[in-house]
């Protein structure tokens, strides 16, 4: 191995444990990377900025602002709510949902029809006395599935895409990838309506969970000098019997009184700790004589105007291992958190210690405008209004689906590529009204761009350097007992491996060459390697923190790790039974 490819490898090995361990965003660790190699001359300038010229990343961004259209104009929640009105059991719901979301997903990005999804599912389940653990997981894997229909379907693919382009390869059309996909796709849906309500337990929603300490939403009250409460009894102050909200117990200085008897008596400044529906949790701050524990992160929202707002923390918020002290929460965000879900963790002392993961499930009291402000950042994976959504906008709806139906007809018939399409329809939905310059601003995720763009830099680097080549060799060798099924099945076990513990995307651009380089040597066409690889990296079931639909609906749904092992693992395997078939039958 020479010495530019040992760097390479050095420097491709951190990256990776920066990505896993998060010690730095994603897009950061990535052109960390770049600017190393490019300091020591592994690769040039026109390489480490190539990525910044290839269609790839400004595609993803136009794909970005079509969502975008999507979400404002309320379009797919009425397609939905008629079919989960009429379904008739949960296998019936679970088709009603899961069909039209698969089909969605194959033209639209899947993380915000999962974003304006989650909250309609659930506000259907409770009012329909169903579990939301039975569809909100499915709800992920469905929208994850439908996204590899197409090559407009996920960034994922329009990443390998690009690849494709930069090894001198023609990129993919809107259906090349569609015969790769669509077998896993039926038989992976077909699976999740038949066995999801088998494998997953019914988990209760995020609100619901009482019966166990730090299963719903935490949340601390103080009493007030004077006030109601102060000199009562708890069973006097009528705090014993709340309907879905529990006393689990008093702190008084450094005294803790737990379990909170009936008879306790409740003095000025003690702590009471609840735990409950966020329904309930939110009308606490009602009660004469409490006042929220946590009033030095709050805002003044009780006046007209304030609204009750569920966020999950993301993967990438600068929340992640911070406080709301130190993040600052009150200031930085404008609003107060009184209740915190953390699936299957009990959560200890006051809210403005507790240290955020992601995942973590915020109650949050604010202004009307907070979702706007905050759902096209990466703070939080999932912003929903408590009391439903805003409906939908006809003449908006039909401006949209006028645009969206002529790119996917001149996609299809090949009158336009996948880059001038989505440019062009991202431009119309500006130009005609349907969305604002500032809207189409904010809906680009520029970390993910950033992040594809620069990751063309470490790809170069493996391919010019000759890492790539050794590393298919590797491969080959530990493979060869098994041929080339042996060396195909090392490809996507190693993109699923990475897909799961980095981002989709960089897991892509990673195994891309040596993907590459294997196809080379096994007699595989290089298309369908890349087809391979588009694939299995867009297929990540078997961890919540894997893509970030799943994050997204594990606070919500009530998730514990287990069942995305449950439901993910057979998932999983079918992928890889299907890969392996499939390079055998395309590819000869």
């Amino acid at each position: 191995m020479t010495l530019p490819a040992l760097l390479t490898l050095v420097v491709v090995i951190g990256a990776i444990a920066l990505l896993v361990t998060e010690r730095l965003p994603a897009a950061v660790a990535m052109i960390g990377a770049v600017v190393v190699l490019l300091v020591f001359g592994v690769v040039t300038p026109a390489e480490a900025l190539g990525g910044f010229s290839n269609p790839a990343p400004f595609t993803v961004a136009a794909l970005y602002v079509i969502a975008r259209g999507v979400e404002k104009t309320g379009m797919i929640q009425p397609m939905l709510a008629r079919g989960l009105r009429e379904a008739r059991g949960v296998h019936g719901a679970l088709a009603r949902l899961l069909v039209p979301v698969t089909a969605m997903s194959a033209l639209f990005n899947n993380t915000p029809i999962v974003a304006l999804l989650t909250p309609q599912v659930e506000g259907w389940a409770r009012r329909t006395a169903r579990a939301p653990s039975r569809f909100l997981l499915p709800l992920s894997y469905a929208a994850i599935l439908g996204g590899t229909l197409t090559a407009v379907g996920t960034s994922t693919t329009l990443v390998v895409s690009g690849m494709m382009q930069e090894a001198g390869l023609e990129p993919m059309r809107l259906f090349d990838i569609t015969p790769w996909s669509a077998p896993l796709v039926v038989i992976g849906v077909g699976y999740l309506i038949l066995l999801a309500p088998r494998l997953l337990p019914e988990r209760r929603r995020t609100f619901e969970e009482l019966e166990e300490p730090g299963r719903g939403f935490m949340a601390g009250m103080r009493v007030e000098a004077g006030g109601a409460v102060e000199g009562r009894t708890v069973e006097e102050a009528g705090l014993r019997d709340l309907p879905g909200v529990f006393l689990t117990e008093v702190e008084r200085g450094d005294e803790v009184i737990a379990p909170a008897t009936p008879e306790t008596l409740l003095k000025r400044d003690d702590r009471l700790i609840f735990v409950g529906r966020a329904e309930e949790v939110a009308e606490l701050g009602q009660s004469r004589g409490l006042r929220y524990d946590e009033h030095e992160h709050a805002v003044d929202f009780h006046a007209a105007g304030h609204t009750w707002f569920e966020a999950v923390v993301g993967p990438q918020s600068r929340l992640v291992g911070e406080t709301l002290k130190t993040a600052d929460f009150r200031s930085h965000y404008q609003a107060a958190v009184v209740g915190i879900h953390r699936a299957g963790a009990s959560l200890r002392g006051k809210l403005g210690s507790v240290s955020l993961r992601a995942g973590d499930t915020l109650l949050l009291l604010t202004d009307e405008g907070f979702r706007s402000r905050w759902r096209e950042r990466s703070d939080f994976l999932l912003i929903a209004r408590m009391g439903g959504l805003v409906p939908a906008n006809p003449a908006q709806v039909g401006r949209l689906a006028l645009i969206l139906g002529g790119m996917v007809a001149l996609l299809a018939t090949g009158v336009l590529p996948i880059l001038h399409g989505v440019l062009a329809a991202a431009f119309l939905l500006v130009a005609t009204g349907v969305l604002t310059p500032g809207d189409a601003r904010r809906a680009v995720d520029f970390d993910v761009i950033l992040l594809i763009a620069s990751a063309f830099g470490v790809a170069a680097a493996m391919r010019t350097t000759g890492l790539a080549e050794v590393g298919a060799g590797a491969i080959l060798t530990a493979a060869d007992p098994l041929g080339r099924p042996g060396a195909v099945a090392a490809i996507i076990v190693a993109t699923l491996l990475l897909t799961e513990l980095i981002t989709n995307n960089a897991a892509a651009v990673l195994v891309y060459p040596l993907a590459l380089g294997i196809a080379g040597e096994v007699g595989i066409d290089p298309v369908h390697a890349s087809l391979v690889v588009a694939v299995a990296a867009s297929a990540s079931f078997l961890t919540p923190i894997g893509y970030q639909t799943n994050t997204m609906v594990w606070g919500p749904g009530g998730y514990r790790i287990g069942d995305y092992l449950r439901l993910g693992a057979p998932l999983t395997l079918l992928v890889i039974a299907w890969l392996l078939a499939a390079t055998h039958l395309y590819a000869g």
